[in-house]
């Protein structure tokens, strides 16, 4: 009996992820998370160069438009970054895909790129390695610990801590969440205090579960892996080695037990 590879196809859409060198047939899907750092040092191209000299604390609001640094002269609508409906105006033009860094955002490394549309509000801290996609908002108080890979459409919240994580289109954090050693599909939805926990008290690597089965990762920090429209409830918390597969729910205030959960599962 051939022995069940759950990879990344098992969890994922990757039809239009902007960056499928991340994810290899035929691996077990947490492979990802060991090819994040090669990847951001090969693929990340940082586009906040001219902030060098302004050292780490924004001390105003500034505007990326088609490769430019706009400082002044310009008009923020306030909406949702997301949807598309947060909107930069200059001399009564709309900058289409404009991105905006408030004032107060603290940035620790310049090796970030952040993509057209995007909003970083102000208290957000970030330090890269780090791609952030197209149409994000990064909101208030969010904590980039580096080597982070988020897609186009996230929503990074206040008091959400990322790290070393990898977040697929759509997928929001919006509310007190820690992300460690983890990976989000598509329009995962983490409840207001989720805590994807990544590292035992044992010292030793994380192994999961599968269908009886356990397979040794090799890797000593690994949080969870959450298959496209995956929703977990306030105050969930998921064990170090969880694997939910596509469109399940974790009820609120649960502790999710390391392992492998199909599809649809519903954890109370």
């Amino acid at each position: 009996m051939t022995e069940r590879v759950l990879g990344a196809e098992e969890f994922f859409d990757l039809s239009s992820w902007a960056h499928p060198e991340l994810f290899r047939k035929n691996e077990p899907v947490w492979q990802a998370l060991p090819r994040i750092k090669p990847y951001l040092a090969g693929a990340l191209q940082p586009n906040l160069g001219e902030l060098r000299h302004d050292g780490p604390l924004l001390r105003e609001t500034v505007v990326l438009y088609e490769g430019q640094l706009l400082r002044r002269g310009f008009e923020l609508v306030y909406g949702e970054a997301t949807k598309g409906t947060f909107r930069v105006i200059r001399e009564g033009q709309e900058l289409a895909g404009a991105a905006v860094l408030y004032a107060g955002v603290y940035l620790l490394s310049l090796d970030v790129s952040i993509g057209a549309g995007s909003v970083v509000e102000p208290g957000a801290l970030l330090k890269g390695p780090t791609i952030i996609g197209a149409r994000c908002e990064i909101r208030q108080g969010a904590y980039f610990r580096g080597d982070c890979v988020v897609g186009d459409g996230c929503v990074v919240g206040h008091t959400t801590e990322l790290k070393h994580s990898i977040l697929l289109d759509g997928a929001k954090a919006g509310h007190f969440a820690y992300i460690g050693d983890s990976i989000l599909g598509n329009r995962t939805n983490l409840g207001a205090g989720t805590k994807l926990a990544n590292l035992k008290m044992i010292a030793t690597p994380i192994s999961v579960a599968v269908e009886g089965k356990r397979y040794d990762t090799g890797l000593r920090k690994f949080g969870a892996v959450l298959g496209d429209d995956t929703e977990t409830g306030c105050n969930a918390v998921t064990n170090p080695g969880t694997l939910l597969g596509r469109r399940c729910v974790v009820c609120p205030c649960v502790s999710v037990k390391g392992g492998y959960y199909r599809n649809r599962a519903i954890i109370r």
